[in-house]
């Protein structure tokens, strides 16, 4: 039996749906974090940890709308790609605002953060990762 059968069976098919493309959503994220790290690791020597962070963000939420656009709402959307992802990155800006406001404060406030940045690029994304989900799939990916 498949997850979205087994889901469906649980909490009702409405609901295993977006329970289904919060689970997706979530390893897209994780995908996200991963490059948003190493980006940010590759890049504070040149950038600083603001724009290291920066830099990262814009590259891991790219990568990100790609992924979700081929795997977690796939055929949703129906805008043409550059359309779509101007869009994914706006509707996930108060996204980001949480996601790199909380990595800001960690790392000025929080030396052991400051000194690894990982901890505060993952505080950064569990706290925008609500906001993004519910953006994207009521803006984004209709």
């Amino acid at each position: 039996m498949s997850l979205s059968a087994t889901l469906g069976r649980m909490v009702g098919p409405a609901r295993a749906i977006v329970l289904l493309q919060f689970l997706k959503f979530g390893v897209v994220g994780t995908f996200g974090f991963l490059v948003d790290t190493a980006t940010v690791y590759a890049l504070r020597g040149s950038l600083g940890l603001y724009g290291a962070g920066a830099a990262a963000y814009l590259t891991a939420a790219t990568g990100n709308w790609v992924l979700n656009r081929l795997w977690t709402f796939r055929g949703k959307g129906g805008q043409p790609a550059h359309r779509q992802w101007a869009l994914f990155l706006m509707a996930n800006l108060v996204g980001f605002m949480l996601n790199r406001g909380m990595y800001a404060i960690l790392v000025t406030f929080v030396p052991w953060c400051a000194a690894e940045p990982v901890w505060a690029v993952a505080a950064g994304s569990i706290t925008g990762l609500g906001a993004n989900f519910f953006l994207s799939r009521k803006l984004v990916f209709r």
